[in-house]
């Protein structure tokens, strides 16, 4: 992917008058978002044959800014965006991505992920769920499980097993898959937040065309490795918050008036889990001298480790951004930042606002989202590759450590115990 060469002043200036020009709050949602996608503003990070500019990521942080600081409706959020738009135009034919990604750019398809099994999580290559050739589509069989967004997709990133006979990782695909078709039993998860994120999946005689197979077949572990990638970047990365919602056929938003959504969200402060980063750092702050906490000189010294981790991780993602198209280890390491900035969110947040991290978040009058932190915290160090997957890859790619013993990696998947 190129970079278009672009002063963040003229992308400030570009969209700033694109704003002015097209933003209108009695149109519908699906409306605003294909005005949007027609001037590729949805997600410029894509190359322009997929719909995007080939803006690089602080490019498109300032496109964002210039979003927040209108108060307009943002692009469509969700799985579609960060991982499946990226890796079907770094992978796809020029059918597929004219197939699948205009109707991501839009919000018409929300999307989630298939990947994670009951019994091939952190060993990811480990997957059991089948994929066999009939004729020109492919019948799949099998069970997934942690499913972001399963119960509101269109669409689903699938890897199965299409030759057991190859070794674990060489004989896996990668598809494109309809969720609403006959065959596929989504199953809410629901979390001790109360909410259901995730999802299991059972897909019993499901089908899939063969030209929505992606990059391939048996290659899928290669085009599934640009996902994670695309997922740990994104995570470890943050993003500027604008106003949104969810994509898609089945979330029911498409037809809701756009002004009516930015006003809902201007108003609501609550809900959802605040995005890790500099801006959260300022909230706490802000929050502890609402609270009489910002001269304790315990908390003063937390507050400094916490801004340092902060910056580090927003340098090491600046880094990571300037080789746009390498999957080196800054997203594992961004992932792996993430993982303790939400740990230590979540310990010095609690340190600013007392008791009042013993209650519910709808109980607590200053400083709910910490509460809302403290419930989600122990999340990001199990979804996208556990902390420990994450370091096991930093020690063997970039530091050159030993590989665990295992079985030799010629040895074909059939021949490997199961669990």
């Amino acid at each position: 992917m190129v970079v278009k060469e672009i002063s963040e002043s003229e992308v400030t200036n570009e969209v700033s008058n694109w704003i002015d020009q097209n933003w209108n709050p009695d149109l519908t949602v699906a409306e605003w978002w294909q005005l949007m996608a027609d001037a590729r503003l949805s997600h410029t990070m894509l190359p322009e044959e997929a719909g995007g500019r080939g803006w690089s990521r602080a490019l498109n942080h300032a496109a964002l800014r210039v979003i927040a600081e209108k108060n307009v409706l943002g692009p469509p959020t969700g799985l579609g965006m960060m991982l499946a738009a990226p890796t079907i135009a770094a992978h796809g034919t020029e059918e597929q991505i004219a197939a699948f990604v205009p109707k991501i750019l839009n919000g018409q398809h929300a999307w989630c992920q298939l990947f994670s099994e009951p019994g091939a999580g952190s060993d990811l290559a480990g997957l059991q769920c089948k994929a066999e050739q009939d004729g020109d589509e492919w019948v799949i069989n099998g069970q997934k499980v942690w499913t972001s967004g399963g119960q509101i997709a269109d669409m689903g990133m699938l890897i199965a097993r299409t030759d057991p006979d190859l070794p674990k990782h060489q004989g896996i695909s990668y598809f494109a898959f309809s969720m609403k078709q006959k065959g596929v039993d989504v199953r809410p998860l629901t979390e001790m937040t109360g909410r259901a994120l995730f999802n299991e999946v059972f897909i019993t005689d499901g089908r899939v065309p063969d030209d929505s197979l992606i990059g391939g077949k048996s290659n899928g572990w290669r085009v599934a490795n640009s996902t994670l990638m695309f997922e740990r970047s994104h995570l470890g990365s943050g993003t500027i918050p604008v106003p949104t919602t969810m994509p898609g056929s089945i979330a029911g938003q498409l037809q809701r008036r756009v002004g009516d959504l930015v006003s809902s969200s201007r108003s609501n402060g609550r809900g959802g889990t605040p995005v890790i980063g500099p801006r959260l750092l300022e909230q706490l702050l802000e929050l502890a001298r609402k609270l009489g906490q910002d001269k304790n000189p315990v908390l003063r010294d937390e507050m400094m480790k916490l801004h340092t981790l902060v910056e580090v991780n927003r340098l090491n993602m600046v880094r990571a951004k300037t080789n746009a198209n390498r999957t080196g280890a800054e997203g594992n390491i961004g992932k792996l930042m993430m993982s303790e900035l939400y740990r230590q969110f979540r310990e010095v947040g609690n340190k600013v606002i007392g008791a009042d991290g013993m209650l519910a978040a709808s109980e607590v009058e200053h400083g709910s989202w910490v509460n809302e932190v403290t419930m989600f915290s122990p999340a990001p160090s199990i979804y996208g590759g556990t902390d420990q997957v994450q370091r096991n890859i930093i020690g063997e790619r970039i530091l050159g450590l030993p590989k665990e013993p295992g079985h030799p990696k010629e040895t074909p998947f059939v021949e490997l115990p199961k669990n």
